[in-house]
């Protein structure tokens, strides 16, 4: 999600006649005005700040596909001067690659000459993969809300490209098309394993040992692929010397590698609140009157359909955008009568709860929302009431729990400094 700082914010809303019936919206790296029409009541949308000069638009745009949400204010000191030499060190290291490259196909007596060299490893591995990167690189804050799924994801995408290369000797004329192909989507692969993987590792940090918990789960891993490198040598020597043998061993063992990827996950205690995590906490304490800890929820997560709703935390559905919830102005002052404190929109539908966050909105406003939709969901199937009574006393009967509620929360050990929603749509009036 798009992060506007409070001077910029407050630049925005200067621009705009502060009413009631206007906001902004803010989803990914977008940020939009909307605005009820004062005299018909329909609903306009235009682009914030669209008039900015070209040359900011660009640099923006750039900030945001290659910076941290927020910068610079979201990280510390010198963290461009740390961008400027990796950037540096990776453009050297890509060049040395392809002298590399040429040297060994060289040696093995190919006689490659320096065009087809950088071709070869330009399109095939670094090219296609270097594109599936930057594609994959767009979804890092639905990475950091839901880093079991995308884990599990990359590992899917990486056995697609392996399977694609094992298969490539059937199709020899579409061997440019298959390694290249291959290539991005292992290159979307490592990007997600890479990006969940501090996540995953602070899960399990309980000292502040996290580099600790890094550098021995490194160790690990390089043990063991030093150790599959070796069977794979085995296997490649014998019953998989054929292109046959290798269509029976590498769907067994891409099985065996999501398997244990996905019970790799599962052990994982995420202690950050998605909309998952946070409705099953409210879930178990509306039916228990006890907080879930994350080790708790860790089996009992949905890592194929991580957003589904769940009946008894209110059916709430998180991120939907302010102009497809509000009909008219009158709906909107409504909905914001009703909780005019407070960080969240709440609207009741049929078969679920829409919420919208305000943009700054943390942890504790979501967990404050979902706490007052469960409580108006459970009132109003006893309930023939209106619904704008039902909301008041569900907001009641949230603020007299919420402070021991949100005591347990956090001695439970979740965070509730942030709420991450992936790139769910938030509102600033």
């Amino acid at each position: 999600m798009m992060t506007v700082t409070k001077k910029e914010s407050d630049k925005i809303r200067d621009q705009e006649p502060r009413r009631p019936d206007s906001w902004i919206e803010i989803s990914g790296s977008h940020a939009q005005i909307c605005r009820f029409d004062a005299h018909h009541g329909h609903l306009s949308v235009r682009v914030a700040d669209d008039s900015r000069p070209l040359v900011r638009r660009v640099v923006e745009s750039f900030l945001n596909k290659f910076f941290p949400s927020g910068y610079p204010y979201s990280v510390n000191e010198g963290y461009l001067t740390y961008s400027q030499f990796r950037s540096l060190q990776h453009f050297t290291s890509a060049a040395l690659s392809v002298l590399s490259t040429q040297s060994l196909l060289f040696a093995a007596g190919l006689r490659p000459t320096p065009a087809q060299s950088t071709a070869v490893s330009w399109i095939l591995k670094d090219g296609m993969q270097h594109a599936g990167k930057l594609i994959c690189s767009r979804m890092g804050a639905r990475m950091d809300s839901e880093p079991k799924s995308w884990r599990i994801l990359a590992d899917v995408l990486y056995d697609f490209g392996t399977g694609l290369e094992v298969i490539s000797p059937l199709c020899p004329h579409l061997f440019l098309e298959m390694a290249g192909l291959g290539n991005f989507a292992k290159g979307m692969a490592v990007v997600a394993a890479r990006a969940t993987r501090l996540p995953i590792y602070s899960s399990f940090a309980k000292e502040g040992n996290l580099s600790d918990l890094f550098a021995k789960g490194e160790a690990i891993s390089t043990l063991f692929n030093v150790l599959g490198m070796g069977v794979g040598i085995q296997l490649a020597s014998t019953i998989c010397s054929t292109t046959q043998g290798k269509l029976i061993a590498a769907p067994l063992l891409s099985a065996i590698h999501i398997y244990s990827v996905a019970e790799e996950m599962r052990a994982a205690p995420v202690n950050t609140l998605n909309s998952q995590r946070t409705a099953m906490i409210v879930a178990d304490f509306l039916k228990t009157g006890k907080i879930s800890s994350p080790a708790d929820l860790r089996y009992r997560e949905n890592l194929v359909f991580p957003d589904r709703l769940i009946e008894e935390a209110g059916s709430v559905k998180v991120g939907q955008p302010l102009r497809k919830i509000v009909e008219n102005p009158s709906k909107l002052e409504e909905l914001r009568e009703i909780i005019p404190n407070e960080k969240f929109i709440i609207s009741r539908k049929t078969k679920h709860t829409d919420m919208i966050l305000e943009h700054g909105a943390s942890g504790e406003d979501a967990l404050r929302g979902w706490l007052m939709a469960a409580f108006a969901a459970e009132m109003q199937k006893s309930s023939a009431g209106p619904k704008r009574d039902v909301m008041g006393l569900a907001h009641e009967q949230m603020e007299s729990v919420f402070p021991s509620f949100i005591s347990e929360v956090k001695k439970r050990g979740w965070h509730t400094d942030r709420f991450l929603d992936g790139l769910g749509s938030r509102y600033a009036f």
